[in-house]
C-alpha cells in the first residue's frame, strides 16, 4: 500500500514538474471547520477490489490536505480552455488514477488544460457529506482563475468535470457559487468560483433519494446562474439513471442547455478506459460539444 502511495505521489509530482508547476495546497493552513486527525493518506485499495478496463483502481484514502495538480497540454495544442476535474468515490475515497490523472492525460489532448482536485476524503462526522469538498471546490475555482495568465488559461473558459460523488459536487458547485462556504482566505476567493461548463459523468446523489423525482435539496438550477451541462448515464447504473434524468429535467426547465447522452448498458465507474461498450465512447461526444459549444475556440 506505503509503495502504491508513493507511485501515485511521484507521478502527480512528475507530471506537474514536467509542466514546471508545482502542486498547489488549497489552504494556508489547517482547512475550515477541520478538528480531528485522519490516518496517514494513501492508497486503500484491496486485493479483493474488481479492476476496470483490465487495471486496477487507485482508492486515495484519508485526504486531510487538499490540493490542485496542474495537468498543461503542449504549447502548440493549447486552446485556452481549463477543466476542474473531481474523482468520485462516494465522498469516502478518490478515484485519483480512472477519474483523475487519466482525465486529465484525455484533456490534455484535445488542448485543454486539466486542474486535479484532491478534495477532502472521508465524509466528515457532522457535516454534510459534501460541505468539505464543496469549501475545497470553490477554493479550487478562485485559485484556478487567480493563475489564468500564468497558466495560459482564459479566465472565461473554466469547467468542471466530475465522476459518481465528483458529479454531485461539481453539480452543487454549479449551484452554489454565488457565496463562499468558508471565511474569504486572500485575493482569489474574491474572484468567481462558478464554472463556465460543466460535465457530469454517471453523476450520484443528485436526486432526494433514490427513484426520486425530486432534486437534492443542496441543488438549485436557475437560467442565470447555472452553467450548461453535459451528461453521460447509463440506463442500468447502480446509482440510479434518475439522477440523471430529472437533474436534465430540472435544467430543460430552466432554459439552461445542456446535451444529455443515455446508453442502454454499462456499470457504473467505468471512467475513459476504452471497452467494447459504447458508453466508453463518452469521451468523444464531450470533445464534440465542447467543441460546438465553443469552448475549444483558441
Amino acid at each position: 500500500m506505503l509503495f502504491r502511495s508513493l507511485i501515485l505521489s511521484a507521478t502527480i509530482v512528475s507530471v506537474a514538474s514536467a509542466a514546471d508547476l508545482p502542486v498547489l495546497a488549497l489552504w494556508p493552513a489547517t482547512p475550515p471547520g477541520e478538528t480531528k486527525a485522519l490516518p496517514p493518506e494513501g492508497d486503500l485499495t484491496k486485493s479483493t477490489d474488481g479492476v476496470v478496463g483490465g487495471r486496477s483502481v487507485i482508492h486515495l484514502g484519508n485526504v486531510s490536505d487538499p490540493t490542485l495538480t496542474v495537468y498543461r497540454p503542449a504549447a502548440d495544442k493549447n486552446t485556452g480552455a481549463a477543466v476542474l476535474v473531481c474523482p468520485g468515490g462516494g465522498y469516502y475515497i478518490l478515484a485519483m488514477d480512472l477519474e483523475g490523472t487519466e482525465v486529465c492525460s484525455w484533456l490534455n489532448s484535445i488542448g485543454v488544460t486539466g486542474v486535479l482536485l484532491k478534495y477532502r476524503v472521508p465524509r466528515r462526522e457532522g457535516r454534510p457529506e459534501y460541505a468539505a469538498p464543496l469549501q475545497d471546490a470553490q477554493r479550487a475555482m478562485g485559485l484556478v482563475r487567480s493563475h489564468a495568465r500564468e497558466w495560459g488559461i482564459d479566465p472565461a473558459r473554466i469547467g468542471v468535470l466530475g465522476f459518481s460523488a465528483g458529479g454531485n459536487l461539481s453539480a452543487i458547485l454549479c449551484s452554489q457559487h454565488e457565496k463562499r462556504t468558508y471565511p474569504l482566505v486572500d485575493d482569489a476567493d474574491q474572484l468567481s468560483c462558478r464554472p463556465d461548463f460543466c460535465l457530469l459523468i454517471y453523476p450520484a446523489y443528485l436526486t432526494d433519494g433514490d427513484n426520486s423525482e425530486a432534486l437534492n435539496p443542496a441543488l438549485h438550477v436557475t437560467a442565470t446562474g447555472t452553467p450548461p451541462t453535459f451528461i453521460v448515464m447509463t440506463e442500468v447504473d447502480a446509482v440510479h439513471v434518475e439522477n440523471a434524468l430529472f437533474y436534465y429535467l430540472a435544467l430543460k426547465r430552466a432554459d439552461v442547455p445542456a446535451e444529455m447522452h443515455l446508453y442502454p448498458s454499462g456499470p457504473h465507474g467505468y471512467g475513459l478506459r476504452r471497452t467494447e461498450l459504447d458508453v466508453t465512447s463518452w469521451p468523444d461526444r464531450a470533445t464534440d460539444w465542447m467543441r460546438t459549444a465553443g469552448w475549444l475556440k483558441r
